[in-house]
């Protein structure tokens, strides 16, 4: 099948009243390819409300399963395209994230995801290089060859290494993936748990090494709270104990937690 902008939906994933938003909905909204957007929200609002007004997009309220996965979840089924990015509402994508997304996909035979690199954004600017992001450039480093987006055994080894892929930058295909997809006993390795499952079925995980949105980091995201009460460890442990014996997944896990605390820097 060939893919086109038509078959491809943006899910905005908004909370509360994040400064963010109208950024991140003027990125889908100036895509080069402009694809269906709709926003989601467990927390609806007057805020959350007028913004998506004055940019003439839906709202819809999850009153179902709470917590991240449920929100993940609940987006994830509002999609009525076969393919769905779950948006983040502080983050921004560049012009050309829906276009590559697409050549990358219709490259594939039997695509499950596709996923592009990404940059960070601290205090209004962009960061392209810090030592998290290295790491993770270099985990994926594999994947910048055609022929092992379908390596069952490659894109396990990359993520027995660590949550390489950033979730904001991934486009699923829903007719080749679970509904629900993700799991909701966990706060920040939801997205590393969903894509180590997927790691075993049959089809490519299509990777496009460029920074093609920004995530942003701050003092209020998941990421950074989870670190500061250090409940990341014992959800990196968890993923760990998913590839190594438990000696080999915690002398991993020290290595990967200096590059994590990056984060409150």
């Amino acid at each position: 099948m060939n893919y086109t902008e038509r078959n491809h939906t943006f899910v905005l994933c908004a909370y509360k009243e994040s400064p963010y938003l109208e950024e991140c909905i003027r990125s889908l909204k100036s895509q080069k390819r402009k694809s269906q957007i709709l926003v989601a929200t467990s927390t609806p609002n007057d805020y959350i409300a007028d913004i998506a007004s004055k940019y003439g997009l839906s709202v819809q309220i999850n009153t179902g399963e709470k917590g991240i996965a449920g929100d993940w979840n609940f987006a994830y089924g509002l999609a009525e395209t076969a393919l769905v990015t779950l948006a983040h509402q502080d983050d921004v994508y560049e012009y050309e994230y829906t276009e590559k997304i697409l050549e990358a996909i219709n490259r594939c035979n039997n695509p499950l995801i596709a996923f592009t690199d990404y940059y960070e954004l601290r205090n209004g600017r962009t960061v392209k290089k810090n030592k998290l992001l290295l790491v993770k450039r270099m985990l994926l480093f594999p994947l910048r060859w055609k022929r092992l987006w379908k390596s069952r055994f490659t894109r396990r080894r990359i993520l027995s290494l660590g949550s390489a892929i950033c979730c904001p930058a991934v486009t699923m295909v829903k007719t080749a993936l679970p509904n629900p997809l993700f799991k909701n006993n966990m706060k920040s390795n939801i997205d590393w748990q969903a894509w180590e499952e997927l790691s075993k079925l049959e089809g490519e995980f299509a990777y496009v090494a460029e920074g093609l949105m920004k995530h942003r980091i701050h003092e209020e995201s998941t990421t950074s709270e989870l670190l500061e009460n250090n409940k990341r460890k014992e959800e990196d442990l968890f993923m760990y104990y998913k590839f190594w014996p438990r000696a080999m997944a915690r002398f991993i896990e020290h290595f990967y937690q200096s590059g994590e605390k990056s984060n409150k820097k």
